[in-house]
């Protein structure tokens, strides 16, 4: 066996793959989210993650990345202290059903099946690290009495519609103090209406893609639920990758197998998975505005302004709930309220060949 855990009981692996285009122009293929520093402290996401679980383990030689190819210089570069035996690196990305069953199969390698792992996705932002650790390890304390594949259930604070949602079943008492359930169903993103219904039963909780579980049972229950996926990577490793089915790990697992409990989160949690996030995260100014670089301002209110170059300036006049992103060549401007949209835009630029160095 390899490395043992010192300080929690979890093995944790985190997810490096996204892409994460909601943040462009600032994110690019090359650079995407979690290569980002969005909060003004000066480390990435990546390395924000990487810091959180290497202090839950106490070690470096216990902390995972499982990224894309053309990320893993990028993932080397920003988390040097990695040992390189610890990056997995997909020769192509395939989803999360993939990159979980593979990962845990070369975790299996390392630590047996009686080992815990935690994937955890590297773009998230955690208020509360020490709350974080206690739920993690109440997860993993619940997967080993109960065989659970255990996932962490975000608390509502609105009726989102761009979450799966997690429906709480029986609670099965109390782990590390905190209380879980099982898993009555996992849902696919709502529209606004039954996302209201959701919220106002009080059994859901948003699904943050964050799962612990022992090797031993998800490599079992992944056998049975994802043949497509572990016959191959078990016979192949790897080198089968191109020929594997590009599915979620909710939908090639967590929708079908009976052993999926949530555990209800209560630290402070964000996806970030637009601009309007950096709102969420930063105090706002006496006008209202969210100003992440040099910004002279007359009668412009709910703004983020945001430059990648620390000396350029943004000016404006009269402007209401815009984001301004200004990042090497290319320069967004949107409404607040349509930054979903950025997705089918970025399909636009693709699709001229003139645009491709911006892509």
């Amino acid at each position: 066996m390899g490395s043992s855990v010192q300080d929690s009981q979890v093995i944790p692996m985190i997810l490096a793959g996204g892409k994460g285009e909601r943040f462009w122009p600032l994110s690019r293929r090359e650079y995407p989210k979690q290569f980002l520093s969005l909060d003004g402290s000066g480390k990435t996401l990546l390395q924000a993650t990487a810091d959180r679980l290497q202090a839950m383990t106490g070690s470096w030689d216990d902390v995972w990345v499982v990224t894309a190819s053309h990320l893993a210089a990028g993932v080397r570069e920003q988390l040097p202290q990695l040992p390189e035996r610890n990056l997995l690196v997909e020769p192509q990305a395939q989803d999360t059903a993939p990159a979980v069953a593979w990962a845990t199969l070369e975790a299996a390698k390392h630590y047996g099946e009686e080992a815990i792992l935690g994937f955890f996705p590297a773009d998230h932002w955690i208020e509360d690290e020490q709350a974080f650790f206690q739920t993690v390890n109440a997860a993993a304390e619940l997967s080993k009495k109960e065989g659970a594949i255990a996932t962490l259930g975000i608390q509502p604070t609105f009726a989102s519609t761009g979450y799966g949602y997690i429906e709480q079943g029986n609670e099965l008492g109390q782990f590390g103090n905190l209380p879980a359930y099982k898993v009555s169903r996992f849902t696919e993103k709502p529209d606004a209406a039954k996302a209201q219904e959701f919220i106002d039963s009080g059994r859901f909780s948003w699904n943050g893609g964050m799962f612990i579980f022992q090797i031993g049972t998800a490599l079992a229950e992944l056998r049975k639920h994802a043949p497509e996926i572990m016959g191959p990577l078990e016979e192949k490793g790897v080198e089968a990758y191109p020929t594997l089915t590009k599915l979620s790990i909710d939908y090639a697992l967590m929708e079908k197998t009976d052993r999926a409990c949530v555990v209800p989160i209560t630290f402070g949690w964000d996806d970030l998975g637009d601009w309007n996030a950096i709102e969420r995260l930063l105090k706002q100014e006496a006008d209202n505005n969210v100003e992440l670089c040099q910004h002279v301002n007359t009668d412009s209110e709910g703004c983020i302004l945001y430059t990648q170059d620390d000396g350029e300036l943004v000016a404006t006049i009269g402007l209401k709930d815009v984001v301004v992103v200004r990042a090497g060549k290319a320069t967004l401007i949107v409404d607040k309220a349509r930054t979903q949209e950025i997705k089918p835009l970025l399909k636009q630029i693709r699709e001229n060949p003139k645009y491709q160095e911006l892509l």
